[in-house]
């Protein structure tokens, strides 16, 4: 993927950044607010590349708004959690360099930019047991954003993911979201939710988009908005079809655009923030286990996520890491059919560790705490399920999903017939109908739901521990004693969801040094050549410790490598 830069029409600028998720747009605005000229690049005819879609949450550990809010901790306590979580992965100088800039990047987008904060700092980390963990304070995430302040940039960004939006209105996690699983239970919910879907019907009528934006759009539009101030030009649908590379350095790109090829010349360096490979078939074919074709597996990026940023730096000798724990941040996935006879991707992330609601394989058995996370349930299904097919279904009584929801169907007063009509939920009003609905064993699964529910009454599930950590009852019903993850599923009719392997997004990046700076054959920098975000190989090595933790290195190596393109030492 060299370039012949001859025939092409020039352009100069001292940074390229190829990608516009929050690494790239991280980058691009950091080296911007230093004083140098940046061109953003994005393949796609809209901004934001998977972070747009996704929970906008980040791990920034000794973060300043938890300072604020009195939560102080040393940072020797967020490494041993990382130490013992990564194990033979854990590298102290990635770690370091991450748990040294993170709360620095946050303090300087509340300062310099438009990017602002809300603290999640109720959110633990996820698995409570290790030494170290937090429970609480380690996360933030996007401030609400009036999409009426980006003016005219606001078409040029990409919407909420259709499957977890209602009506196109993206919900966000905490006040918001309980506020709509509880609207029947509270006035105070209810009132919320009506003030919030009424000013959303009006800005349908309007603009025929949502304009009060929460999670990943909201850090993409806080975060492009910041780029625009700076004057950062933005280019879309414009993909990078090959580096420059001439006196041993990466020099540019040649980029398709509507008008021709153009060669950018980047006088400073290049950042690779394409977003991973999460849809590119033949290297999922190569890395993920248990995916002999590369289809066995429902990505949740846009379909444009597939490998660019690897194969570009590949083509200078950049390396790509295959020895990570795991090559993907797994979720667990479902799909949601469509009129048209396509397919939508919903992610399991609420529902999971409601009381009431299970796992199993095939084989009726349960395989997992299900109220642990996303990534740690489909890694279990990976090396537990049966057969050739990795899946599991959640399975519910009718009053469940009445309450919580299950999957796309939403809880009462929505519909759930639509859903049955479908068939994306499966439905019998006894265990063995529901199990022969789905495939499932039914002797397994009438034994696995008579052993749960001889201890779910008490509130106890001894074979999983369901809700004994912070992040377990942190996911579950707080009004609901004595365990907020565990209740019998007793009463039909019963309703379950196919789940399969997913992903948020890729792990085995590029591997690059503590500045960001891609890596050759021999370890040693690719000059002018640097990578953030999911073109990045994990600093978490496959590991998946706590939420956020794909966003949070992201924005903080796309602000590392600004940063270092700019020549800053002292911290601003």
């Amino acid at each position: 993927m060299h370039a012949d830069t001859s025939l092409y029409a020039t352009v100069d600028c001292d940074v390229l950044v190829i990608g516009s998720g929050a690494a790239g747009l991280s980058a691009a605005v950091t080296a911007a607010w230093h004083g140098l000229r940046v061109i953003v690049v994005e393949k796609d005819e809209v901004f934001g590349g998977a972070t747009a879609w996704s929970g906008g949450w980040m791990w920034v550990p000794c973060n300043p708004l938890a300072q604020r809010a009195g939560i102080i901790e040393d940072r020797r306590l967020p490494r041993t959690y990382l130490e013992h979580e990564l194990g033979e992965h854990f590298d102290p100088a990635m770690i370091d360099a991450f748990l040294e800039a993170a709360p620095n990047m946050v303090s300087f987008f509340e300062r310099h930019t438009a990017l602002q904060f809300a603290d999640g700092n109720a959110i633990a980390d996820i698995h409570g047991d290790t030494p170290g963990a937090g429970t609480g304070g380690r996360s933030v995430i996007a401030a609400p954003y009036n999409a009426y302040e980006a003016g005219k940039l606001l078409k040029r960004l990409r919407k909420t993911m259709r499957e977890t939006s209602f009506m196109g209105m993206p919900i966000m996690a905490g006040r918001d979201l309980t506020a709509f699983l509880t609207l029947t239970r509270s006035w105070r919910s209810l009132m919320h939710v009506t003030k919030r879907f009424g000013k959303h019907l009006i800005d349908l009528a309007l603009k025929g988009r949502a304009m009060y934006l929460v999670n990943g759009v909201a850090l993409i539009a806080r975060l492009a908005k910041s780029a625009e101030d700076l004057g950062v030009q933005l280019w879309e649908s414009a993909p990078a079809t090959g580096l420059i590379h001439e006196h041993d350095r990466v020099a540019g790109a040649v980029v398709e655009t509507a008008k021709g090829r153009i060669a950018i010349r980047a006088r400073k360096g290049v950042v690779l923030a394409a977003g991973g490979f999460a849809n590119d078939i033949e290297r999922r074919k190569a890395l993920f286990p248990r995916t002999p074709t590369g289809h066995e597996h429902l990505a949740l990026p846009p379909l444009s996520v597939s490998g660019d940023g690897l194969r570009l730096g590949e083509s200078v000798g950049g390396q790509v890491a295959d020895d990570l724990a795991c090559p993907a941040a797994w979720a667990p996935v479902s799909r949601v059919p469509y009129k048209d006879g396509s397919f939508g991707h919903f992610p399991h992330i609420i529902e999971r560790g409601k009381p009431g609601i299970i796992g199993v394989l095939a084989n009726g058995q349960r395989f997992v705490n299900e109220a642990n996370g996303y990534y740690d349930y489909v890694a279990a299904m990976v090396a537990a399920a049966p057969g050739t097919e990795v899946a599991s279904w959640l399975i519910c009584t009718h009053a469940f999903q009445r309450r919580y929801g299950l999957g796309v169907s939403r809880p009462f007063p929505l519909p759930v017939e639509p859903f049955i009509r479908t068939g994306y939920l499966k439905t019998g009003h006894s265990i063995e109908a529901l199990a022969t609905a789905c495939g499932i064993d039914p002797i397994g699964l009438s034994q696995t739901l008579a052993e749960y529910n001889r201890h779910a009454r008490n509130g106890a599930d001894p074979q999983f521990g369901r809700g004994t950590t912070p992040y377990n009852r942190k996911q579950g019903d707080a009004q609901h004693k004595p365990n907020p993850c565990v209740a019998p599923i007793e009463q039909g009719p019963f309703y379950a969801v196919k789940v399969e392997v997913g992903c948020f997004g890729t792990f085995a990046g590029l591997k690059t040094n503590a500045h960001a700076q891609v890596l050759n054959g021999e370890g040693q920098p690719i000059a002018g050549l640097y990578s953030a975000g999911s073109d990045m190989a994990s600093i978490m090595g496959g590991h998946y410790p706590a939420g956020g933790i794909n966003l949070g290195p992201a924005a903080t190596f796309g602000y590392i490598a600004g940063r270092h393109l700019a020549g800053a030492t002292a911290y601003e």
